[in-house]
């Protein structure tokens, strides 16, 4: 086992968020979480990355253990050396170049010599399809580009683990494919992940276990095709039911855009 997180819990005002979330991760696993708005999966991985720090709860990782509310700065930063954290709006330094961005936290965090640094930020901007936009700024890259600048900044850590939270809720539909895309590779290549995401799709094709959250507690737990196909709590059902019915009003919005095209200029796709 990778990682352990038992009884986690998280307040904002009097407002419990996570209700006492227990969560095992081992080597090499491609966990999904899914749930409504508001059910607590962007406050757990926030958590877990110590950008919000819980009201009780254990973190376990590798041969480290830390109190989630008590953990030092010198074991939040321990911990942060192991995982990368890809976040849904980019948070990408508007004043910075891709490269920039992705030599910032070993320059600054790591305090390596600046070439080596570099060096390792175009290797990680390669891998991720971007070594052809190294001097530009956000401002002139897409929202796909910007996200796969995001994601080779948490690669070039070399982390054990990577937190996606949501990685294309912010993205145009055209751009989805390109992030699920790199993140299949990623797959491939062994990385362990834990994505919130509703990409029932992606999911099912790349992940080995799926979660259902809601009400801050995980509700469900399972491998994804059984999850998706058979889900033993009604709940889960229900929110299913909603993210496929809205998966298929999408298409059949994007099928009525189409046919329109068409009857404009009446050249039918392919035909050109």
């Amino acid at each position: 086992m990778m990682l352990e997180i038992t009884d986690l819990h998280k307040k904002f005002d009097r407002e419990e968020i996570l209700r006492g979330i227990n969560l095992s991760v081992d080597k090499g696993d491609i966990v999904v979480i899914l749930g409504p708005s508001g059910s607590g999966k962007t406050t757990l991985l926030r958590c877990m990355e110590f950008l919000e720090r819980a009201n009780r709860g254990t973190m376990k990782f590798d041969d480290m253990t830390v109190d989630m509310h008590s953990a030092s700065r010198t074991e939040i930063a321990a911990l942060r050396r192991k995982m990368g954290f890809v976040f849904q709006n980019y948070n990408l330094f508007a004043n910075r170049t891709a490269l920039q961005n992705v030599t910032e936290g070993l320059i600054y965090g790591q305090h390596m010599d600046k070439a080596q640094a570099e060096k390792l930020a175009m290797e990680a901007l390669e891998h991720v399809g971007m070594s052809d936009r190294l001097d530009h700024y956000p401002s002139q890259l897409s929202g796909g580009q910007q996200q796969r600048v995001g994601i080779a900044r948490a690669l070039v850590m070399n982390p054990e683990l990577i937190l996606f939270d949501e990685p294309t809720s912010a993205l145009d539909p055209e751009r989805v494919g390109e992030i699920l895309g790199v993140m299949k590779n990623l797959a491939a290549e062994g990385m362990t992940m834990i994505i919130v995401t509703h990409e029932i799709d992606f999911a099912r094709q790349v992940a080995n276990r799926a979660l259902f959250m809601d009400g801050g507690v995980i509700v469900e737990e399972g491998e994804p095709a059984e999850l998706f196909e058979n889900p033993k709590e009604e709940r889960t059902a229900q929110f299913l039911r909603h993210i496929l019915r809205q998966d298929l009003d999408d298409e059949e919005g994007e099928a009525q855009t189409g046919t329109a095209k068409t009857a404009q200029t009446g050249v039918k796709e392919g035909d050109a």
